[in-house]
């Protein structure tokens, strides 16, 4: 997309395409709470449903049509809806953390297994795409024509082929999930009334842990997209390893894989907000480095190791203390049921703002300073820019999402009391539904 529209179209349609997200999110988790119960599950039908459209519309953004006037408008739709499709996707699939399991245990160590495969999918479709698109890769060094065109059209055919490669991949993935797990039927719930839309989101957005939460790694999260969206093109042209930066992100996802499970046995050990504070503060030191000292291909790999060991906590943590809000909201609210997945939706929902957040800053603040696509040099601003981007405005925002994270009230002990008091919950009701039926 990027080799045959104009760049400025391009961010418009992804700015369009978060604008989309941003009804389309809520709206499916809103939808997804009030599906009823059905052979395979309340959340299987929406991953299953959902999986070929995503394939076919995510293969359909990377095909050039054989047309001039309207590509704007081809990529605009399929993206849109590719986006839809991968929220009736995640958003259940999220979600299914909740009906796989009541014990908190269990339901973190899948988590942590769910959140390593994650990261393992996002290395292994990153090494696709930089073996197959990498090699057709160039900066433009003189006005070829003839060399320029050929290069385009083996690159659209190198993204094309990618695509499938993916798409393939995305299809035997969800296979496994669907053929792998089951979900769980809560017993013995009492039937009540349906919220309306507004109702549901005052409850979830009313709920004071959830709030903090999904505040703080907000925070958080803006600051490492920030970093990685920018890391390339700081690797590229700010420390001039151009050869190296497919690799240096490659140790960066390698390395938030590896760590992951270590991060688990800690807050298994010491709890999660400890496990907040050191995993995602672990990257502070290194982002002050990297800008530091000199350009120094060792040292970037070396704060690429570190910087995947944070990448690790940054996306193992929200999505382990999710569940543990929805039980905090449980033991307040026992008469509200079947929400879950507006958890989890709207957690989706500012996840995927703060990536357009990080998009609309990076790309704003490369044009003003003078960054022009595809030139192997860039101007001095450009350098300084990118130095920003990667450390400086991350590193406050790490700072500001931590102090909120701070007043999160669900530790240990209240983790605890909440299965205590959910177990007590569930007894009660499946007393209740054997004494009325």
């Amino acid at each position: 997309m990027m080799n045959v529209l104009d760049p400025t179209y391009a961010s418009i349609i992804l700015f369009l395409g978060r604008v989309w997200d941003a009804i389309t999110d809520p709206t499916v988790g809103f939808l997804v709470s009030r599906s009823r119960w059905t052979k395979i599950g309340r959340m299987m039908p929406w991953i299953l449903i959902s999986t070929p459209f995503a394939v076919l519309t995510y293969i359909l953004i990377w095909y050039d049509p054989p047309f001039e006037k309207g590509k704007v408008i081809w990529y605009l739709i399929f993206y849109c809806l590719f986006q839809s499709m991968q929220t009736c996707f995640h958003v259940p699939y999220s979600a299914l953390t909740m009906f796989i399991s009541s014990d908190q245990k269990e339901r973190d160590s899948a988590t942590a297994y769910r959140m390593m495969i994650e990261v393992l999918g996002t290395v292994l479709g990153t090494a696709i795409q930089g073996q197959i698109v990498g090699g057709t890769s160039s900066c433009i060094m003189e006005p070829d024509v003839l060399n320029n065109t050929t290069l385009l059209k083996t690159s659209k055919r190198a993204y094309l082929i990618a695509s499938g490669v993916i798409s393939f991949i995305y299809v035997l993935c969800a296979a496994i999930l669907f053929f792998g797990v089951k979900e769980q039927k809560e017993s013995g719930r009492k039937k009540t009334e349906l919220l309306t839309f507004t109702q549901g989101l005052r409850a979830v957005m009313s709920h004071g842990p959830y709030v903090r939460l999904v505040l703080g790694f907000l925070f958080t999260s803006l600051a490492f997209m920030l970093l990685e969206g920018n890391f390339a093109l700081f690797i590229t042209y700010a420390l001039g390893h151009r050869k190296d930066y497919q690799n240096i992100l490659l140790v960066i996802m390698i390395s938030g894989t590896v760590t992951i499970p270590c991060w688990q046995m800690f807050l298994v050990r010491f709890g999660k907000k400890k496990a907040v504070y050191y995993g995602i503060s672990w990257a502070v030191p290194f982002m002050i480095l990297i800008i530091s000292v000199k350009s120094n291909l060792i040292i970037s790999y070396v704060v690429s190791v570190a910087a995947g060991v944070s990448v690790a906590a940054a996306f193992l943590l929200p999505w382990s203390m999710l569940p543990d809000v929805v039980d905090d909201f449980k033991v307040k609210n026992p008469n509200v049921h079947g929400y879950e997945a507006l958890f989890y939706s709207f957690y989706v929902f500012f996840l995927k703002f703060a990536s357009g957040l990080s998009l609309g800053v990076s790309t704003l603040s490369l044009k003003f300073a003078g960054y022009k696509t595809g030139e192997c040099s860039q101007p001095e601003a450009v350098s300084l820019t990118l130095k920003v981007l990667v450390s400086p405005i991350p590193v406050v925002l790490i700072a500001v999402g931590l102090l909120i994270l701070r007043t999160y009230p669900i530790d240990m002990e209240r983790r605890k009391v909440n299965r205590e008091q959910l177990l007590k919950i569930h007894i009660m009701s499946a007393f209740m539904y054997k004494t009325s039926s």
